[in-house]
């Protein structure tokens, strides 16, 4: 079993898509990667021998941030726009969408559940 990143790929998947198990690694980072390290993209993790997980492993210690290193960077990134008290910093502190989506119908997960306004009646007709 391949272990990389502190994370155990799964063994019977292509190693294409066992690196996006990696936090911070898509398909197209990880084609990437293979690409780096001359190894076949259909090539299962299991059938990898010690040297490409080795090359692997280089290769993302020098050119990538991943797991725990972007998870505390993007979490500094967020805590520094909440402290200049910029546009997208005080829609972050308030758990709401902040690149432009509709709040009116949607966004409850955010805004909490639908809270319904009693007595509230319509205006009679003329």
């Amino acid at each position: 079993m391949a272990r990389i990143e502190g994370i155990d790929l799964p063994k019977n998947k292509r190693i294409k898509i066992g690196l996006t198990y990696i936090y911070g690694i898509g398909i197209c980072t990880s084609t990437a990667i293979l690409y780096a390290t001359n190894i076949n993209e259909n090539t299962k993790v299991k059938d990898l021998n010690d040297e490409q997980i080795i090359s692997i492993r280089h290769t993302l210690n020098q050119n990538y941030q991943l797991e725990g290193d972007l998870r505390r960077s993007e979490t500094i990134n967020i805590k520094r726009l909440m402290e200049i008290g910029c546009y997208r910093g005080r829609r972050h502190r308030n758990h709401l969408p902040l690149r432009g989506q509709r709040t009116r119908t949607n966004a409850r997960t955010g805004r909490g559940i639908k809270k319904t306004i009693a007595g509230k009646k319509k205006a009679p007709r003329k």
